[in-house]
């Protein structure tokens, strides 16, 4: 399939968009102005104020001489290339693959693209309209090469789409500035009567770089496809992808979910031959007001199972706004990995953090409370409690100790260690009761003491004797008294876990 590429260019980038923002200067002449060497000179122009003679590089004192009533606004350096991105950004719907054109075009490789509109005349014609309806003046240029595409856009009359294999004859009627010469070579070909790319093509290559330096030929040889030129598109393609376009707008749930499932079915077929599996997808949805939005899954083994895919993303579908429809569905593989053999054993046994069942559960899970909500740890291995376990985000790592089973731990361990106000029978006794948190809890069973040593190699300090206890409700805690008994009763006693 040849390549095809889009050049878009935006007659009056600025000064459209001001006017989308002031459309009281809708038909008036305006201008931008910035400093330069104490000087106003004009960085854009308005068509009206190019109808009166006012072009940019002039200077702002002479324009007013031209037109009296000249609006004169300041400029901001690098506001056209931020304009770029976001329209770059409008223009995804179009093709994945869209480049900003400074200073005042986009290119698009719409390779392949052409036939979701109906052809290519139909595809400019929608793009043209659509960003005319936002209210830019805008040119478009459709050819095998970038080059050609982009002199097409702006210095044809006619024939803005350039047939396969015909950009040479495109090129012939053309300036030389259609090639995207600098000023001072235009002005050089120009004295020399050089006023069409027909008067120098058939030159030697040899002589023209004499005359003219290599960047001329790169540039025509480039237009005439004979020099490779690459497309750096503004968003990094991702491998696996998958779009769809809808005939009709999209508005209801189960419109998009059929979209979403059709989306999953296309791109796992793609994933399953090659024995990958997704781990993070996103699905960016292109609505006709030109407002777009995404939804992303994350799933903590590679799957390509359609359906606990598409689970996922339903638990997401709420947050989706279709507005006045939805016309472009886009899904990207943001993160593949290779899928594991499923063994028969593996079914058969009970099912462990590393299982397919429990995977896909905390990927539910996840979809509902958040990634954050759900947190795996492994032992570690330290005395002190609160550095006896280590987090991890890994399901498949395997712990490098075992979990320490002769003695009862509590279920829900504090980060810190809470102070409590205890009473005891001195000096090794357990407390008889405490206060914690302005309550009073009467300990009616008690067992310990368990010494635990500090970490003297880590840091300073007293060693703890932990006791587990029951208070008169029957819910049971874990505290501690730091050190030996020193004659008081209340600034050594700890809270720290609490059990079932």
């Amino acid at each position: 399939m040849p390549k095809r590429f889009v050049s878009i260019w935006f007659r009056h980038l600025l000064t459209d968009w001001k006017v989308i923002r002031q459309p009281s200067l809708k038909g008036r002449p305006f201008v931008f102005a910035e400093p330069d060497h104490g000087r106003m000179v004009i960085t854009a122009a308005s068509s009206a104020a190019e109808n009166s003679g006012v072009s940019e590089g002039m200077v702002v004192a002479d324009a007013k001489v031209l037109t009296p009533d000249l609006q004169v606004f300041d400029g901001k350096p690098g506001r056209n290339l931020k304009l770029l991105k976001g329209l770059a950004e409008w223009c995804l719907r179009y093709s994945p693959l869209v480049a900003v054109d400074p200073p005042d075009g986009l290119l698009l490789d719409v390779t392949g693209c052409t036939h979701l509109k109906g052809g290519e005349r139909e595809f400019l014609k929608d793009m043209v309209i659509r960003l005319k309806g936002l209210g830019y003046d805008v040119r478009p240029g459709m050819a095998d090469t970038i080059g050609c595409a982009w002199g097409v856009a702006r210095c044809a009359s006619s024939g803005l789409i350039v047939p396969e294999a015909g950009h040479r004859n495109a090129l012939m009627p053309l300036p030389p500035s259609a090639l995207r010469l600098p000023t001072d070579l235009l002005l050089k070909l120009q004295n020399l009567g050089l006023y069409q790319i027909s008067s120098f093509i058939h030159i030697p290559r040899a002589v023209l770089r004499r005359r003219f330096g290599k960047n001329m030929v790169l540039r025509m040889l480039q237009a005439l496809g004979q020099e490779e030129e690459f497309l750096l598109p503004m968003k990094e393609p991702v491998p696996y992808s998958e779009r769809l376009s809808c005939l009709e707008p999209v508005r209801t749930r189960t419109a998009i979910e059929i979209v979403v499932n059709n989306l999953l079915d296309n791109i796992c077929k793609r994933l399953r031959n090659e024995g990958l599996g997704l781990r993070k997808a996103t699905i960016t949805y292109y609505c006709i007001d030109g407002e777009k939005g995404t939804i992303a899954i994350g799933t903590n083994h590679a799957s390509h199972q359609i359906e606990h895919l598409f689970k996922l993303f339903s638990l997401t579908l709420d947050t989706v706004s279709p507005g006045m429809g939805i016309e472009l569905f886009v899904l990207d593989a943001c993160q593949t990995e290779p899928v594991d053999a499923q063994q028969k054993d593996l079914w058969a046994a009970k099912p462990g953090a590393d299982s397919k069942q429990v995977a896909e559960l905390l990927d539910r899970v996840a979809g509902k409370i958040g990634c954050d909500g759900i947190q795996r740890f492994l032992p570690d291995e330290h005395y002190w409690p609160e550095r006896s376990t280590k987090p991890t985000s890994d399901i498949k790592k395997k712990p490098e100790t075992e979990w320490p089973a002769d003695k009862p731990l509590p279920v829900q361990l504090l980060a810190v260690p809470e102070p409590i106000k205890a009473t005891a029978l001195t000096p090794d006794y357990p407390p008889i009761l405490f206060l914690y948190r302005g309550r009073r809890h009467e300990i009616k069973k008690a067992d310990g003491p368990e010494r635990i040593e500090r970490e003297w190699w880590i840091e300073p300090g007293e060693h703890r004797d932990y006791y587990v206890v029951e208070d008169q409700d029957g819910r049971r805690y874990w505290i501690f008294r730091s050190g030996h008994y020193n004659g008081t009763q209340e600034d050594h006693w700890f809270l720290h876990g609490f059990f079932a």
